[in-house]
């Protein structure tokens, strides 16, 4: 997925497996970028605004059994309400805007992971984003067994999913670090998070060419 950013801010996204560690990264990092001063805000995928809200709570739920498609496109719907909203309004003033889950969580987890046409999947990232593609995407890698550990005792839908699910889920992480090596770095998540965070730190220095 390729276009031409025209905004000055930046986007930088955390990508992972349910129990990777990505939202403790993605808080280090906000923590971090606040102490040097950046102008730079912190969002959840899907979330961050109230109808991206509601369709979490919805995607969510385990009580609902939610067809493939069905699901792809309110995940699609929860990104587009999100990139309208606050994605393109911020990087058009200039922040740096870091986002706990995207578009490759999407293309991991439904195309991936449900099987769904991966083309078909891309082309709905397209319309859902305005085109918009990261600067910048840290997918964190851990093995299925520890991410399980990590994960509350009160799974919710996806958690929920089939251990040949999740397994497919991670590989497809993984092809998409393969696939894109410019864009997205791939960082094992097995380490303590203040040992993980050096790296994302140090990437995070060169990428937004801090002090």
């Amino acid at each position: 997925m390729t276009t031409q950013n025209k905004h000055t801010g930046q986007l930088i996204t955390f990508e992972g497996i349910d129990g990777c560690g990505k939202s403790v990264q993605a808080g280090k990092a906000f923590n971090y970028l606040k102490k040097l001063k950046k102008k730079v805000i912190l969002l959840r995928e899907p979330g961050s605004t109230p109808v991206a809200e509601k369709l979490r709570k919805i995607l969510l739920n385990k009580k609902l059994a939610i067809p493939d498609l069905t699901e792809l496109l309110l995940y699609e719907a929860a990104r587009s309400e999100l990139t309208a909203l606050k994605i393109k309004p911020a990087l058009a003033n200039g922040l740096v805007v870091l986002c706990d889950r995207f578009y490759d969580s999407t293309t991991a987890y439904q195309g991936y992971g449900r099987r769904l046409n991966i083309k078909m999947v891309k082309s709905l990232h397209k319309i859902a984003t305005a085109n918009i593609v990261p600067e910048f995407t840290f997918v964190f890698d851990v093995d299925l067994k520890t991410a399980a550990k990590r994960r509350g005792k009160t799974p919710d839908r996806l958690e929920s999913q089939a251990l040949a699910f999740h397994r497919r889920v991670r590989k497809g992480f993984q092809e998409i670090a393969r696939i894109e090596k410019r864009r997205v770095k791939l960082i094992d998540s097995s380490p303590l998070p203040d040992v993980i965070f050096e790296q994302v730190k140090t990437i995070l220095k060169r990428r937004l060419k801090l002090q």
